[in-house]
């Protein structure tokens, strides 16, 4: 998708990525979207190992399309101090350097919060890793999985006995999204203030963001100390909220709030006074204890409606619903279609179709910019630094970068 009219507000930013799987490469393609110019740096042997996930689009991996579309790949051996310097050369123009390796591999590169400070003070350095330094846990390898059970998350999902992983990997996604937010913050601060002061240095650990996001469970316990059991596609803090088969074999989401909620539903929808007006049922925290009793009752009354009736009911008593949707049933969403959500997007194997970013800015296309293959960048990036064609030649034959990109 190629970006007309007014400048995105990132434009003239430069970012300098030595990212794997999806946290921070989220973090970029969020920057990337919003103008920054996000140059990603690969191991020429295999570059980001989520490129191998899988190959189902178009024989590349969902997990890397989704997640690096916007930016230049540029393959270095950094072992080989020839490629190393082309990376000092690239942090020299560059305004952040943002890095997700294993526990102390920037430091060995040479490349930590202080050597940064020290070489390219005007570099905004964003490390993002598993636990936090400072703890137990800071030189242990951190996954998306690893740290949702660590954190407690997969404690909060599935059934009693019966722990789950949320399907989208929620940890790598909201440090992503932190992240990119943090630097958003420290540009702005930089703008505003004029100031030329090396760049503070920012980490963030997907356990600090997952206890976080944790923080209505682990609130409810620290001051409760009950662990509350996790309910499927329900609430332990609100009753009545969950999943119900209709008639027509589908299945809908009904859910209330407050206890105003509650009374519509009982009077209007399943039609019984009788619990709106049972004193076991006035307040949430008093539903929440007999919620197996409510679940029954509008269980009940779903069985005997269709999907369609029941969301059109429930629609008119102001009462919060929705249809349960495979993946499948989301892509031919026609919410999806009716806002024109979906855009083309280039991939080295030709287009797909992508969501559109979810911010809607008035009078403003976020950039969606094409899916690089491995080291497509490097002799332009190379040549946009003063490299000539022989000098990257010489790099080429040293090992210091990888082979040529052979185009279509």
């Amino acid at each position: 998708m190629t970006t007309t009219g007014p400048a995105l507000p990132l434009a003239g930013i430069t970012v300098i990525a030595m990212e794997q799987a999806v946290s921070a490469p989220m973090c970029t393609r969020v920057l990337a979207d919003f103008g920054a110019r996000v140059i990603k740096i690969e191991n020429p042997r295999g570059g980001d190992f989520a490129r191998d996930y899988d190959d189902v689009v178009n024989g590349l991996a969902a997990h890397f399309v989704w997640a690096n579309r916007g930016k230049e790949s540029v393959t270095l051996n950094l072992k080989a101090p020839a490629g190393l310097e082309v990376l000092h050369r690239l942090l020299d123009g560059a305004d952040v350097f943002v890095s997700n390796l294993a526990p102390g591999a920037t430091a060995r590169l040479g490349l930590g919060a202080a050597d940064l400070r020290a070489r390219h003070p005007q570099v905004i350095p964003l490390e993002i890793d598993g636990y936090g330094p400072g703890g137990p846990l800071s030189d242990k390898r951190a996954y998306d999985l690893l740290v949702q059970a660590e954190s407690g998350s997969c404690a909060a999902t599935g059934f009693p006995g019966m722990p789950a992983k949320p399907g989208a990997p929620v940890a790598d996604i909201t440090t992503g999204l932190y992240s990119a937010l943090s630097i958003m913050a420290l540009l702005l601060g930089r703008a505003r203030s004029g100031a030329t002061d090396a760049a503070p240095a920012v980490a963030v650990s997907l356990f600090d963001t997952m206890t976080d996001i944790m923080g209505y469970q682990l609130t409810y316990t620290q001051h409760s100390g009950i662990d509350q059991e996790p309910l499927g596609m329900s609430s332990p803090a609100v009753a009545p909220y969950g999943s119900f088969g209709t008639r027509d074999g589908q299945t809908v989401v009904l859910g209330t709030t407050n206890d105003r909620e509650w009374q519509r539903l009982a009077r209007e929808i399943i039609e019984r006074p009788d619990l709106a007006e049972d004193p076991r049922f006035a307040t949430n925290p008093q539903r929440c204890t007999h919620r197996d009793e409510l679940n029954a009752a509008i269980q009940s009354w779903c069985a005997q409606h269709d999907l369609d009736e029941i969301q059109r009911i429930a629609d008119a008593a102001g009462i919060g619903n929705s249809r349960y949707n495979k993946p499948s049933e989301v892509i031919a969403h026609p919410h999806l279609a009716a806002r024109d959500r979906w855009r083309r997007v280039g991939t080295p194997n030709g287009e797909i179709s992508a969501l559109l970013p979810p911010p809607v800015i008035s009078g403003l296309d976020l950039g969606m910019g094409a899916v690089p293959g491995l080291g497509e960048h490097t002799d332009t990036v190379l040549g946009g630094l003063g490299y000539s064609r022989i000098e990257i030649g010489d790099l080429r034959v040293a090992g210091a970068i990888g082979p040529e990109y052979a185009h279509g």
